[in-house]
């Protein structure tokens, strides 16, 4: 014989306060971590850990630096340079002392 549950009444939706999401999303995010056993855990499904983790994220506050371009490449290297990409037609020199959250805004805001 099986078993039936009915429910009666107005089933709520859970409430989970920024701490709650950013404690779990934390957990989730260190190494080693599972964000599915993580998930089980709190009784939610992995893709909403994702979407707290999307939503709760810092916005990157655009910043600029000196960008030297050039349509010519230069034969020989230039003092200072550790790197040298070219993106598009476009050479952007880093310099070896670039602070690496600098050279990584720079990066991303020439691929949009």
């Amino acid at each position: 014989m099986s078993q039936v549950t009915i429910i009666s009444g107005v089933e709520r939706r859970r409430v989970w306060t920024d701490d709650q999401k950013r404690l779990l999303v934390a957990a989730a995010c260190e190494p080693g971590a599972s964000v599915a056993e993580i998930a089980r855990r709190a009784d939610l499904r992995p893709s909403q850990l994702y979407r707290w983790r999307r939503d709760l994220a810092q916005p990157v506050s655009p910043r600029f630096a000196a960008v030297t371009v050039s349509s010519q490449p230069e034969p020989e290297p230039v003092a200072g340079c550790a790197v040298v990409l070219e993106i598009g037609g476009a050479v952007l020199r880093i310099a070896a002392d670039a602070p690496p959250a600098l050279v990584a805004a720079v990066v991303r805001s020439l691929r949009r």
